[in-house]
């Protein structure tokens, strides 16, 4: 089995237009996760193996930050009391070293709020309502999550 299982998340704008999102899951296995795994105020590949691809079919609104259309690898910075998302224009690539400031296409802030119950495997996941997805990254007791919007 699988250390970190492939996974995907997905949203569908109410036109059909999509974003899709290949990552890899982790697990906890009785590790602590954030501030030890996964440092505070290092850049993180959200995820494990290869790179977490982000890839809308439609310009969005990202945090209050315009995105167009394309293919991106998604980066966080977590800290104790806030993430930073970072949307990188360098793909396919494995998931470490962080390529580096000079590839970062934006960066937004994520909000942050804590998990009633551990959860054991890494999910990012969408909550779609209308016009907007909602991306929500999870994992240990930590959610971290940010508004997406279709452009209009």
């Amino acid at each position: 089995q699988l250390a970190s299982p492939v996974a995907r998340a997905g949203c569908k704008f109410a036109d059909g237009k999509t974003i899709t999102m290949n990552y890899s899951s982790p697990r906890m296995r009785g590790r602590k996760i954030f501030g030890d795994l996964v440092p505070f105020g290092e850049v993180w590949r959200a995820g494990a193996d290869d790179a977490t691809t982000f890839v809308p079919n439609v310009d969005v609104i990202v945090g209050g930050k315009s995105v167009p259309a394309g293919k991106y690898t998604l980066f966080t910075l977590p800290t104790p009391t806030k993430w930073t998302l970072i949307i990188s224009k360098q793909t396919g690539e494995w998931g470490i070293p962080y390529p580096g400031e000079k590839y970062d296409f934006a960066r937004m802030e994520m909000k942050v709020s804590k998990l009633s119950s551990p959860l054991e495997n890494f999910t990012i996941s969408f909550d779609q309502a209308g016009t907007s997805c909602a991306m929500k990254l999870e994992w240990e007791t930590t959610r971290a999550f940010i508004d997406i919007t279709e452009k209009k």
